[in-house]
């Protein structure tokens, strides 16, 4: 019987379009439109906060940048696993250089450059090189698989070693370790670092999560990691960074867990202080869409703090619902992965819900003063165009990995072994 369903142009891959992940293909609208209605309830203190601004005119922003990160995360959607991968290198470079040139022309805010200021709209790189570092992190992994299981990530660092025949082998191992493997992590982590703390922490996190996933020897990336988390003490201790940010933060949480609830009841209270009231205020089902008390009082409810007063209109019940959209999200990851016949596309679609769902949480821990204030928004939908629009971006490459294994056209490009499946197996 012939097949009538729809295919992409022969530019992309040849394969039919509505045959990815269905859980997913629903999770993300409803992430949408909830991002709609909370956005819209905030718009009236942003339009305070921005003298001059109407508030529909805002609220036409967002469904502006909405409908933008629809139609990025369709694009992504029907690239092939094949273009990503051949591309990788080239787009972590682009995005790599523009966070370095943003600490030159970009604007800035609170003490660290974030953005370019292009007049109509701002552009954060640095949510772009987050997953930049992922495409070239899975890649490079992919390719090293023949050898992974024996491959150094760091050369000798004693210098004997570096002579006569061991000299080539510590150049492979620069080569083939440090330089392919560990550096789109540090590099990345090194840039970020000096005006984002907690996403330079992120990219930290999910790449070394990756690299152990991959199969890298154990004691290797345990050097690693012991290496990276001591030259970052280090800036720390040199002032580096945004240090003085960090460590008032991290005073101010310890301060607000360890001092007697009784003794603080007369100083003012600050926006963890605020976002606990409006939890507590929401109850089980909330008071109501557009009635937050809080979201006046909070300094940045559209972002910083949006799941806070998202509880306090729409409950803790419903609370508890999005926090599981979240978690179901890096379920099916978990399930796309499994059915991956190419590696790469595997660890990019987990590494990618990974960067997700963990910056989903540090958002959460935040609102519900389990952490301390990190600046991280809620994915897909606190306000702000970067970050959207690269969220779907990456969202749309898992559900493109997702319809490409479903179809069987995951393949790798010649050269690289396919790894077996659940299905192979049975």
């Amino acid at each position: 019987m012939e097949d009538n369903r729809a295919t992409v142009p022969s530019i992309l891959s040849k394969v039919t379009i509505f045959n990815a992940d269905k859980v997913l293909m629903v999770i993300i609208p409803i992430l949408f439109v909830l991002s709609a209605l909370v956005v819209y309830s905030s718009v009236a203190k942003m339009g305070y906060a921005h003298m001059g601004q109407q508030t529909n005119a805002i609220f036409t922003k967002h469904l502006v940048v909405i409908l933008l990160a629809a139609l990025t995360l369709i694009g992504t959607y029907c690239m092939s696993a094949k273009f990503i991968y051949r591309t990788a290198p080239f787009v972590y470079v682009i995005c790599w250089l523009l966070t370095l040139g943003v600490y030159f022309f970009g604007s800035t805010n609170g003490g660290a450059a974030r953005w370019y200021d292009l007049g109509f709209v701002t552009v954060q790189p640095s949510e772009l090189l987050k997953v930049a570092t992922l495409l070239l992190l899975a890649r490079n992994l992919d390719f090293a698989q023949p050898t992974i299981g024996k491959q150094r990530l760091l050369p000798s660092f004693n210098p004997l070693r570096w002579r006569g025949k061991e000299r080539q082998k510590q150049i492979d191992i620069l080569w083939n370790g440090t330089c392919k493997i560990v550096m789109p992590v540090v590099a990345s982590v090194a840039l970020i670092i000096k005006a984002h703390n907690s996403t330079a922490l992120l990219v930290f996190v999910v790449g070394m999560a990756i690299i152990f996933i991959a199969r890298v020897l154990k004691w290797e990336l345990t050097k690693v990691v012991v290496l990276i988390i001591a030259a970052a003490a280090l800036y720390f201790a040199a002032g580096g960074g945004r240090v003085h940010t960090a460590t008032s933060r991290m005073t101010s949480f310890i301060k607000d867990w360890t001092t007697p609830a009784d003794t603080t009841v007369t100083r003012p209270l600050t926006d963890p202080d605020h976002a606990m009231i409006a939890i507590y205020d929401g109850g089980l089902f909330g008071v109501g869409a557009g009635r937050s008390v809080m979201r006046a009082k909070i300094t940045h409810p559209e972002s910083d703090y949006i799941f806070s007063f998202f509880v306090e209109e729409y409950g803790i019940v419903m609370g508890m619902m999005l926090i599981i959209l979240y978690a179901w999200i890096f379920a099916r990851a978990i399930a796309i992965f499994r059915s991956c016949r190419w590696l790469f596309g595997g660890l990019l679609t987990l590494g990618l819900a990974l960067m997700i769902c963990i910056q989903a949480l540090l958002h959460f821990m935040v609102s519900t003063h389990l952490f301390m204030e990190t600046g991280q928004n809620l994915p897909l939908i606190s306000h702000g165009g970067t970050s959207m629009v690269c969220t779907a971006a990456a969202l749309g490459i898992i559900l493109s990995i997702s319809r490409q294994a479903n179809n069987r056209t995951l393949e790798p490009p010649e050269g690289i072994a396919a790894m077996s499946t659940e299905e192979d197996e049975l």
